[in-house]
């Protein structure tokens, strides 16, 4: 399995009986911070494909919920990740795709990756991300589903 040149954030969503939604952010284990689900590609996936297959591995969630891609796109220096030497040199930075996926479970499995994960209102969501990606993703996909209950 050979890891892509691309990353995927996926932020898991649902809908309130009052209308809000609320956004599942993980605490990762390795740097003790909240950001969405995040992985890179395998082999010749496309960015759908690798969001549904982490957003299964890191949280259980079935690969027929809706996915939503955003428009958000980030790029992320080539250095920070281990497997960049089977990139190539000219390759510095890779995209980042976002999505949003519908969560209809009602119990989400955790990986080894996180050591926890909270359901939370779209502002305690927003402070508690680190990255301005996965702040950006998150508020288009929050806009998104409000004008779709609008």
């Amino acid at each position: 399995m050979t890891r892509a040149a691309f990353q995927v954030l996926v932020i898991p969503y649902r809908t309130m009986a009052d209308g809000e939604p609320r956004y599942l952010l993980f605490k990762r284990s390795d740097l003790d911070v909240w950001q969405g689900i995040a992985g890179g590609g395998e082999d010749d996936e496309e960015p759908e494909q690798t969001a549904r297959r982490e957003a299964l591995e890191e949280a259980g969630i079935p690969k027929d919920a809706c996915l939503m891609r955003l428009d958000s796109l980030a790029s992320i220096p080539a250095i920070h990740f281990a497997d960049r030497y089977l990139w190539g040199d000219d390759i510095d930075v890779i995209p980042e795709f976002s999505f949003g996926v519908e969560v209809q479970i009602k119990e989400v499995c955790l990986s080894g990756e996180h050591s926890a994960c909270e359901w939370l209102d779209y502002e305690t969501a927003r402070s508690r991300l680190e990255w301005d990606s996965n702040r950006t993703a998150l508020w288009e996909l929050h806009r998104r589903l409000l004008a779709r209950h609008a």
